[in-house]
């Protein structure tokens, strides 16, 4: 999509300050970071949301979060844990409308669901 703003990064078009590259998904610092660690991950071809990426391309879900598993991994996350989160439309919290997923870690995270 022309207009937006993740497809942008993809392309080189916006600078960001990657964190994970590979052939298939970049992973790059949240400019409004919610936790000490605040990086986002998202597959290369535009989706609008987790529902349209799972039904057009389920292989792309497993590209992500591979890539989350590799970064998490490296940076040794694991050991005191993180959160993935994803939000789908605007009551969600959703803002930008390609599928992307927030990677919060680095220090103690809220209570969230059970």
């Amino acid at each position: 999509m022309s207009d937006c703003i993740f497809c942008k990064i993809v392309k080189g078009e916006i600078p960001s300050t990657k964190i994970f590259e590979n052939e298939t998904v970049i992973g790059f610092k949240d400019l409004r970071p919610q936790a000490k660690i605040h990086q986002l991950f998202i597959h290369k071809s535009h989706t609008k949301d987790i529902n349209d990426l799972a039904k057009n391309d389920p292989k792309e879900l497993s590209d992500v979060f591979n890539a989350i598993r590799t970064y998490t991994m490296n940076e040794g996350l694991e050991k005191g844990g993180f959160r993935v989160v994803t939000n789908l439309g605007p009551n969600a919290g959703q803002t930008v409308f390609h599928t992307h997923f927030h990677v919060l870690a680095g220090e103690p995270l809220g209570h969230f669901g059970s």
